[in-house]
């Protein structure tokens, strides 16, 4: 049985438990690299050797595997990154290199929820109707333009870092703040924008609950984009399992 000192692991993060999972298998002696996409233009301190930008595709990371001797890829970015997750799977098996994946479980609907899940964007603002609200919208930066095609909103944007004004709807309002979020601070900026309902991904975690809570709490309605389809993978829902599936692989 062979140590997990000096093993070679790339992780794919952008996530606080890509973080917490390179922090710890670093801990165990491993050389670990977590790889941010630059989709962030001022990252946390990862508190490991970090690579920011892509590869090229599935083709320029399965030379990069190669190159860099990696003896185990995991997979942990965001769940509605669809690409580089299905990049990861095909270098993966190109470099004939392991992988697993930290998907954490999706939220769940409570008692006195009220979510309207959508399979994007626009068939969410579809279900929301013609009626003008005032909208809370946790999405990602690049993904907010369908917004003007319901121009009759008022939306309450928040995001890590400046959103492109291309992509802003006529009416609107920012926020830039980074989580994790605490309840009574969502309910607050729910109550003080007088926000009708919230629009988000079920991105799973706790980081970004808090706004589920003060929307159940304030009786207003959350209308959910689905989850995409995924590869299937080895893998884990919480950063405990993928340590463990992680040394298991390199042990043997």
């Amino acid at each position: 049985m062979t140590t997990l000192s000096d093993r070679n692991i790339l992780i794919l993060g952008g996530t606080a438990d890509a973080r917490k999972l390179a922090v710890a298998l670093a801990g165990k002696g491993t050389n670990v690299t977590l790889s941010l996409a630059g989709v962030t233009l001022s990252p946390r301190d990862q508190g490991v050797p970090t690579r920011v930008g892509g590869f090229g595709g599935a083709d320029g990371l399965a030379v990069h595997l190669h190159e860099q001797r990696i003896e185990l890829l995991i997979d942990a970015t965001h769940p509605y990154a669809t690409t580089i997750s299905r990049n990861a799977e095909i270098a993966a098996a190109k470099s004939n290199t392991p992988i697993l994946a930290l998907r954490r479980a999706p939220w769940r609907p409570e008692a006195g929820d009220m979510w309207y899940e959508a399979g994007d964007l626009k068939a969410a603002l579809a279900i929301i109707g013609s009626e003008p609200k005032r909208l809370f919208v946790a999405l990602g930066r690049k993904e907010i333009a369908p917004l003007a095609t319901a121009p009759q909103h008022l939306y309450l944007i928040r995001s890590v870092d400046p959103v492109d004004a291309a992509l802003l709807p006529p009416k609107h309002e920012t926020i830039l703040d980074r989580g994790p979020f605490a309840l009574d601070g969502e309910r607050q900026l729910l109550q003080n924008h007088r926000i009708d309902a919230v629009v988000c991904k079920n991105s799973g975690g706790t980081a970004a609950y808090a706004k589920l809570r003060a929307a159940r709490a304030l009786g207003l309605p959350v209308h959910m984009l689905n989850r995409p389809p995924l590869p299937d993978v080895p893998q884990g829902s919480d950063v405990e399992t993928v340590i463990r599936m992680a040394c298991e692989y390199l042990q043997t």
